[in-house]
């Protein structure tokens, strides 16, 4: 592991949404990772795993339904200790997110250009005039040319939209980059344009300014090609954290096995096999190991005692039993 220091630690993440009917949904829960400058990490699992809403809890954007503790520490300071007041000065300045849904993330009545303007005029990077030169420059970085700043987001196409979204996230030139599932809902050549787009920034980005980059994912493959670490998700857990090399070799959570089983090989001759069962719901408390109803490799004490994180190997996390030498000897 590098001695630099990390460029975003989050500690201890745990969210909450207030349901109508009264209770909780225990949607993130104990969420701890950091990154250092130029990494990049995939965040991967199901649908409903966490993913989106751990990520959308450290811009602080989360609706008012949703109760948050645990902290996310940038640069040294934890920037969600004080509420909007202490994240707003660091939201598009210092981390910055690419939205799933390009046309949503847009206003319709506005132009283009004026959006990807308006994080640096609101931050004091660029006076109005120098912010349209920059943007721009942006767009012309995200293969957009420069004169189409003024149109409006129903006069691009999907991908076009997509790639807008790329450079007003980039526009502050940011530490810290969120992409949360950036290729959803655009067709698949598309997809492998902006996926190539993507990594070609990162990379170049990266080795240029140290940008950090988190891709919120369930496409294994898309990891492989952009990240260097990997976090799986799971019942709003992280239970494998690890090199994307190191998860794909030598899973240490039966659920990461299964994932990369279950992903089709164009390549191999392997047969995809489909997981059983879904997720538990998060709005009841589990016993014991949240995937042990799903899982193949089921032992006693998964049925009562909650898996902590562990290090197995070094700079490789798992959440599993099977990774307690203690407990595997006393069920064998």
């Amino acid at each position: 592991m590098s001695s630099r220091p990390p460029v975003i630690r989050v500690e201890d993440l745990h969210v909450w949404f207030a349901l109508p009917g009264g209770g909780e949904l225990h949607a993130v829960q104990g969420v701890t990772f950091e990154l250092r400058e130029g990494e990049r990490m995939g965040l991967v699992g199901e649908s409903g795993c966490g993913k989106t809403t751990t990520i959308l809890a450290m811009m602080g954007l989360l609706p008012a339904t949703a109760s948050v503790s645990g902290k996310v520490i940038l640069e040294g300071k934890d920037i969600l200790i004080g509420g909007e007041e202490t994240i707003s000065p660091h939201r598009w300045n210092d981390i910055a997110m690419i939205f799933q849904g390009a046309m949503n993330a847009f206003n319709p009545v506005k132009t283009v250009g004026a959006q990807i303007a308006e994080p640096m005029v609101l931050h004091g990077l660029a006076t109005r005039k120098g912010a349209r030169l920059r943007v721009a420059e942006l767009l012309d970085l995200v293969g957009i040319s420069g004169d189409r700043a003024d149109r409006y987001p129903h006069e691009f196409s999907g991908g076009m939209r997509q790639r807008a979204a790329i450079a007003m996230a980039l526009a502050c030139s940011p530490k810290v980059l969120l992409a949360d599932e950036p290729t959803t809902a655009l067709d698949v050549m598309v997809q492998a344009q902006i996926l190539e787009l993507l990594v070609s920034l990162s990379s170049t980005l990266g080795q240029e300014l140290g940008l950090t980059v988190i891709l919120v994912t369930h496409d294994l493959p898309v990891v492989a090609q952009v990240c260097d670490r990997t976090a799986v998700m799971y019942a709003g857990q992280i239970v494998e954290m690890a090199g994307m090399s190191e998860i794909y070799h030598d899973p240490r959570h039966p659920y990461s096995r299964m994932l990369f089983a279950a992903t089709p090989d164009l390549l191999g001759d392997e047969e995809v096999a489909s997981i059983p069962g879904a997720p538990p719901r998060l709005d009841r408390e589990i016993a014991g190991c949240p995937f042990r109803p799903r899982c193949d490799s089921v032992f006693e004490p998964c049925a009562t005692l909650s898996p902590p994180r562990r290090e197995p190997v070094a700079g490789h996390e798992a959440r599993c039993h099977l990774n307690d030498p203690a407990l595997t000897e006393m069920a064998s």
